[in-house]
């Protein structure tokens, strides 16, 4: 995934509200930008780390400049989460990962019963549904999810292990938009019930893949897959 505007950069004074980051421009200008991320951000906030936020071009928005990535331990840390879906889309359209390559047919935002999937992908002889989350988590050389507690995430397990029931091929796709860890776990200390669900649907049939991503001001592409342990 190419940034095909030049991004922005700056340095986090605060983020606050959940929603919002003031950020200091290199000419010393203060902007607040819109920060997508609406979990705690552990491990990947620190005052005055250097930041890229793009620019909407669009004077007439709320927040004109939404917060992109933050340079931790010298290594960037994507932050913002509509990234890791059109990533993932654009690895299924143009088959850049073996274990989802093959698939003629990729769409967005896909209804199934009551719910939507990040990502369907089909071709004459199987079906799939993907579900994409963001990892900025480092816990060691863990990659953890999440890192606040996610009732949204816990029924899209549940939605994929319904779809797996009914003939489909599910995948949890993990983004871990971050190079300085080494292995994928899910987060029991933060939450239980996710980390559970994810166990239980790893047991009926539900695939994971953690997929770690190379952050940069330029681009964001894959790297490579990374082990996980369900401890």
């Amino acid at each position: 995934m190419i940034f095909n505007t030049p991004l922005v950069h700056g340095y986090l004074i605060k983020r606050y509200k959940r929603f919002l980051a003031d950020i200091r421009l290199d000419d010393g200008t203060i902007i607040t930008a819109h920060c997508t991320n609406s979990g705690s951000m552990k491990s990947c906030l620190e005052e005055n780390a250097e930041v890229y936020i793009s620019d909407s071009m669009n004077p007439n928005r709320k927040t004109r400049y939404t917060w992109e990535m933050i340079l931790i331990d010298n290594n960037w840390v994507g932050v913002n989460t509509a990234n890791p879906n059109k990533l993932a889309v654009e690895i299924l359209r143009n088959n850049l990962l073996p274990q989802l390559s093959g698939y003629t047919n990729v769409k967005p935002e896909t209804k199934f019963g009551n719910s939507r999937f990040d990502v369907f992908a089909g071709n004459d002889s199987e079906k799939c549904f993907v579900e994409v989350k963001n990892v900025t988590l480092k816990d060691g050389i863990y990659a953890r999810f999440p890192d606040a507690i996610t009732e949204r995430g816990q029924k899209h397990l549940e939605t994929l292990m319904q779809a797996k029931t009914e003939g489909y091929r599910a995948v949890m796709l993990y983004i871990i938009q971050r190079v300085d860890v080494s292995i994928f776990a899910p987060a029991w200390d933060i939450d239980p019930t996710y980390a559970q669900k994810l166990k239980t649907a790893i047991d009926n049939g539900v695939e994971i893949i953690p997929l770690q991503v190379k952050v940069s001001p330029q681009r964001i592409e894959p790297d490579r897959i990374l082990e996980y342990r369900m401890e």
